[in-house]
């Protein structure tokens, strides 16, 4: 009986551990599993984020380069611009000093002109009287167009100059905005980079510790199985057996036990 009680207590460790092995087996499955999904996961963050951060970086270089070009062709077109106001102004002071001077010898010419024709004597036979010239009013109306002319030229070169500086202005503004936009975005993703390889190792680490865990499991199974599938096969069998083994061991006592009264009283 006492083995009996003994192989009862060993099935029931045996049914026991087996139950609390393939929970906490199933449980860690369920673990690595879940491992092995944020592991991939979080490679293909790292990996979007790596080319994210490289694109950022490109059009960071893209745009500093943009703008030095833009910087550059600004100076020459200003460059371009004080030559032609240079130019223009050069040729509004040497026109009108020659304006001048036609309107001071016109105006001599004029002045002549008046006394002779109240003073002087008319003009002896053979000489033509002396009148003003009629090319007078046509080359000085062309020497103030062309004065007009660049005037407006330079006025023109002004205005196009503030716009053209204005544009550029505006361009480095906005330039520089997304610069700061796409640096900012650039640190962030590093930190998220950094973050989710520091994740990723952890949970590399967490993935080996629990397929040791799961070797661990499997090889308290085997040696389960190693103890305990004899009993658990034929505990029924075992257990029949020796209640069939006690009770015949009971009534062979009783017999036993009968004959030793019979022969007591057959010597009493």
């Amino acid at each position: 009986m006492a083995e009996k009680k003994d192989e009862i207590k060993h099935k029931d460790f045996c049914v026991e551990e087996f139950n609390t092995n393939q929970l906490q087996t199933e449980r860690k499955e369920r673990e690595k599993q879940d491992l092995l999904a944020l592991i991939d996961d979080l490679n293909l963050t790292i990996k979007t984020l790596s080319a994210e951060i490289d694109t950022l970086k490109s059009e960071i270089a893209e745009l500093n380069v943009e703008l030095k070009r833009a910087g550059e062709d600004r100076e020459k077109q200003n460059k371009e611009f004080q030559q032609v106001v240079a130019d223009q102004r050069a040729s509004q002071k040497l026109l009108t000093a020659a304006l001048d001077i036609l309107k001071g010898f016109y105006e001599k010419e004029e002045a002549l002109l008046q006394q002779q024709k109240t003073q002087g004597p008319p003009p002896p036979p053979g000489f033509k009287e002396y009148k003003k010239s009629g090319a007078a009013g046509g080359v000085m109306g062309m020497i103030q167009e062309i004065i007009n002319d660049a005037k407006k030229m330079e006025a023109d070169a002004t205005r196009a100059e503030a716009e053209a500086q204005k544009a550029y202005e505006d361009l480095v503004t906005d330039t520089n905005a997304s610069i700061e936009e796409k640096t900012k975005s650039q640190v962030n993703k590093v930190e998220e980079k950094a973050k989710a390889e520091e994740n990723l190792q952890q949970a590399i680490t967490d993935k080996e510790a629990a397929l040791l865990e799961l070797e661990e499991l499997s090889n308290y199974n085997a040696e389960l199985h190693q103890n305990c599938d004899f009993i658990m096969k034929n505990f029924e069998i075992r257990q029949t057996a020796r209640d069939e083994e006690i009770e015949a061991l009971k009534q062979a006592k009783s017999i036993l036990s009968g004959a030793k009264f019979i022969q007591y009283l057959q010597t009493a």
